[in-house]
């Protein structure tokens, strides 16, 4: 039996490890900082896996979510700090790596929880309710952080030649 729950997490890991560490990444900021960060979470996920094999998903993001949070707190650091403003990452001129680039800047500057709302919500997608379970608040709070979240980006876009639109979602439950 316990074998099947190893095959189980490792194909959960193999499946999904991508897209935890893009949310990862784009919760901290700092490539190696968002790989220790899914490290940490997969490392707590297979010691609870039998528990969470129903929804590791949603478990994944909102741990990464937390333990992200967490690591300013115990760092006592300012975000901006904990988020490696200098990356050293040579500078592309393609419109899809400044584009990402700028973003990735403006959501530097964004707090932790309008980050993770933001992030949940628009770039992967989630609906309010499934943010609001991940962030553990309420769906108003987490209009009220994406709203504002995205207010602040399109101030911090407005400089560049870039312009972010409110992305727009069908049904009210999204």
């Amino acid at each position: 039996m316990r074998e099947a729950h190893a095959t189980e997490f490792d194909d959960f890991v193999r499946t999904r490890s991508v897209a935890l560490l893009r949310v990862a990444y784009l919760l901290t900021g700092d490539r190696h900082a968002a790989e220790d960060l899914l490290q940490e979470v997969l490392e707590q996920m297979y010691v609870r896996w039998r528990r969470l094999r129903t929804s590791p998903e949603a478990y994944a993001r909102r741990a990464l979510v937390n333990r992200s949070i967490n690591r300013w707190r115990w760092r006592s650091r300012r975000p901006e700090q904990a988020l490696g403003d200098n990356d050293g990452v040579a500078r592309d001129h393609a419109d899809d790596i400044a584009l990402r680039q700028a973003v990735v800047a403006a959501l530097r500057t964004l707090p932790p929880r309008q980050r993770a709302a933001v992030v949940l919500r628009y770039l992967e997608d989630l609906s309010v309710a499934e943010v609001a379970g991940a962030l553990r608040c309420s769906e108003g709070t987490v209009k009220s952080h994406a709203s504002r979240g995205l207010a602040h980006l399109r101030v911090a876009l407005a400089g560049s030649s870039l312009v972010l639109s409110a992305p727009t979602h069908t049904g009210s439950a999204r």
